[in-house]
């Protein structure tokens, strides 16, 4: 049912979809059209960008007041010269200090997200979608399915017709299963695979291709400065809350592992299994795992302590004995929701913390302080190089 004094027909010229919601989406990569639609015309001429779930979307015009869910988004956003489009943003609080502490390395690269509303704080509400009039959503539409609520595909379908449509891709994270009604259309990307769509919403095909370089590079000299395989630590990634651990694989497919993926340590909690996205294991479990590293998700984020998760392990009968407690190796982990220049220094930080004899010390990291300082020349990604790109100086 949608709110008084809403026209049920299509009312935005400036974007329209091509598809309904569930319709089946093009595989593979941006096709050679669609490049030469982001790169080639005008600015009033139509193009059309393609991703799972959704299927093909047109849209006559960049999008200039975006709804953003998860940080990915608006990192991608930022990186494309376009954060000022955000009207929301996912735990504005968390999410925008943490990439506050990233960009002041960025000479020129900021977000301006004090003031955004968290749009899923109370759920996804229907009312607030019609309030904020947004051009394009980027949130999956399988993930509103997924996640309870009274809401049904053709509500979604209402949402793409009458104000603009959705475009994301939740499930990619840890290649989740998605809802039933996406089943057949659902395609799984890596990071930057999503990306290079959102680049297209965009039209920044440029900007995209330069930081992927950026990327490349970075990528290439860790996969080849890493050790041999057996002279790796075994690491696990945790959260730990009250007497138990959330935990996740490192190594497995998912943008979620974008920056532990490609460091390849040891992943001590290889053996334990779960269905749902993460797992939780007690202390008597991650003692028998006894990882070398304790990589702590979330703990660059302001909220959580680093120095006081170190402190309740040792301070834990159990958690005393790890051998990462021991070693002085917990360490504050990055954000599972990363975008591309968070990805790029998350990297660089997980790098530094699994492998120092390889990339360099790790000089630490305090709570809610910026990314700490690393000499240039320890550097492992060129930040003026990715200043450039992002504020159009290149």
């Amino acid at each position: 049912m949608e709110p008084a004094g809403v026209d049920g027909q299509t009312r935005r010229a400036v974007l329209a979809t091509s598809a309904a919601v569930g319709s089946v989406a093009v595989a593979g990569c941006i096709s050679g059209s669609e490049r030469e639609a982001s790169d080639e015309t005008g600015d009033t001429d139509p193009y059309t960008v393609s991703m799972a779930p959704v299927g093909e979307v047109t849209f006559d015009a960049v999008p200039e007041n975006v709804f953003v869910t998860f940080p990915q988004y608006a990192d991608m956003m930022v990186a494309l010269g376009h954060g000022e489009a955000a009207n929301t943003l996912f735990s504005p609080d968390m999410a925008g200090s943490t990439m506050d502490a990233f960009y002041d390395h960025l000479e020129g690269v900021d977000l301006e997200w004090e003031g955004l509303s968290n749009p899923l704080e109370q759920g996804l509400v229907e009312e607030e979608l019609y309030e904020l009039d947004s051009d394009v959503h980027f949130l999956d539409p399988s993930y509103v399915l997924t996640t309870g609520g009274d809401w049904e595909e053709a509500d979604l379908d209402e949402i793409a017709e009458t104000i603009g449509p959705w475009i994301g891709n939740f499930h990619s994270g840890v290649h989740s299963e998605p809802a039933e009604a996406y089943t057949d259309d659902y395609e799984y990307y890596t990071l930057w695979e999503l990306f290079e769509r959102v680049a297209a919403v965009f039209r920044e095909r440029e900007r995209y291709e330069a930081l992927e370089d950026v990327y490349d590079d970075l990528r290439s000299h860790i996969e080849s400065t890493l050790p041999p395989e057996n002279d790796r630590p075994t690491a696990a990634r945790v959260t730990l809350e009250g007497e138990e651990f959330y935990t996740y694989h490192l190594n497995e497919s998912g943008f979620w592992q974008a920056d532990t993926r490609p460091l390849g340590a040891r992943d001590a909690l290889e053996t334990f299994e779960w269905s749902d996205d993460w797992g939780v294991l007690d202390y008597e479990a991650m003692a028998e795992a006894d990882p070398d590293v304790i990589l702590h998700l979330w703990g660059i984020t302001p909220d959580y302590s680093i120095e006081s998760v170190r402190e309740r392990l040792a301070d834990h009968p159990i958690g005393s004995d790890l051998s990462a407690v021991q070693d002085d190796r917990v360490v504050a982990g990055g954000m599972r929701y990363q975008g591309p220049i968070m990805n790029l220094f998350q990297l660089e930080m997980t790098a530094k913390q699994l492998y120092p004899d390889h990339f360099g010390e790790w000089p630490g990291h305090t709570t809610a302080e910026p990314y700490p300082e690393i000499p240039t020349d320890e550097q492992l990604f060129d930040r003026q190089r990715v200043a450039n790109i992002v504020t159009g100086s290149l």
